[in-house]
């Protein structure tokens, strides 16, 4: 019986995510992740199980290493403030990396095949868990007289969302940092109560 080779889950892990983050889930194959991973494909059963576990905790690292902008955002003590520092720090993250554009959530899954739904279901699930976070950030906005009282914080984070998911394609598309930071620039002039420039 052959000896199996040793690898470092971490850095296969990693190397999946970069491969996840720039072909999205129906575009990257066994072929693709072996090749970014080094390791073949028994051994990527082997550790991860299929395809969509590996996705999944492809998504759940991605989260963690490269969202930390949400929680900082959150933290801020205006709901503009909240809103700025998501887009111009979404807009870095969405083209720090030229090899992989975007954000993982978005390029993820835009559309696929029927057995990649419960794939498309988890990034839904991520993107929405988003959005509530943002809502609840806006209501206490309100609550506080941060935000005027016809404003609408449902609409303002689906809004918000909105932005930052056609950001996260543009990027994908090739926009430049300066065009997206202009779209930034262009949605946080429409922020209730806003009376100051970006």
């Amino acid at each position: 019986m052959g000896r199996h080779r040793e690898y470092d889950v971490e850095e296969v892990l990693d190397a999946a995510l970069c491969v996840f983050w720039r072909k999205g889930y129906e575009g990257t194959s066994y072929a693709d992740l072996t090749a970014a991973a080094g390791v073949e494909r028994p051994a990527l059963y082997s550790a991860f199980g299929n395809k969509e576990a590996m996705f999944r905790q492809v998504l759940a690292r991605y989260h963690e290493r490269y969202m930390n902008h949400i929680p900082e955002a959150l933290a801020l003590p205006t709901s503009r403030e909240v809103a700025a520092h998501l887009l111009y720090s979404s807009l870095e993250m969405n083209t720090r990396y030229p090899d992989r554009t975007g954000c993982l959530g978005i390029n993820g899954a835009v559309a696929g095949a029927d057995e990649s739904e419960p794939v498309r279901q988890a990034l839904i699930e991520f993107r929405a868990a988003g959005e509530m976070q943002l809502r609840e950030r806006f209501e206490r906005a309100k609550a506080e007289g941060d935000l005027p009282p016809s404003a609408k914080p449902d609409a303002l984070a689906a809004f918000l969302m909105a932005v930052l998911h056609g950001m996260a394609l543009q990027a994908k598309a090739g926009f430049s940092r300066d065009m997206l930071k202009g779209v930034a620039d262009q949605a946080l002039s429409t922020w209730p109560g806003s009376t100051s420039a970006p």
